[in-house]
């Protein structure tokens, strides 16, 4: 996995944009926000999509004086390998045994049950 995904709030932000497909910054912002239920500092999250734009995985374009933000293909492919990553955690894992969790049943019981919270 590439580093760009070091970042929840990069993950959810370009989840956002896979979704919407064009979004505004602003509107971006107050998505997150609602989701996070808390505040955003706004020069974090304008830094996170600086760092989008740099890496390539996002596109910005100026709509009047506000900026619109897209998933670069770039961007699409890498979260798409990642959501593909992550379904092979939660679902079981691969028969490669690759590290895929194939052994979840044994590790739920040995922590008395499945909690997310750690």
């Amino acid at each position: 996995m590439t580093k760009w995904f070091h970042s929840g709030r990069r993950r959810d932000l370009c989840a956002l944009l896979y979704e919407h497909g064009e979004l505004r910054a602003q509107s971006l912002k107050s998505r997150l926000e609602s989701h996070y239920d808390e505040r955003i500092d706004p020069g974090s999250f304008y830094g996170t999509l600086s760092a989008l734009v740099e890496a390539g995985h996002l596109r910005r374009r100026t709509e009047g004086i506000a900026d619109v933000y897209a998933l670069t293909e770039a961007g699409e492919a890498a979260l798409l390998d990642h959501y593909a990553w992550l379904g092979e955690r939660i679902a079981g894992g691969d028969s490669e045994g690759t590290g895929g969790g194939g052994d979840r049943p044994e590790r739920e019981a040995e922590r008395g049950g499945l909690d997310l919270k750690d």
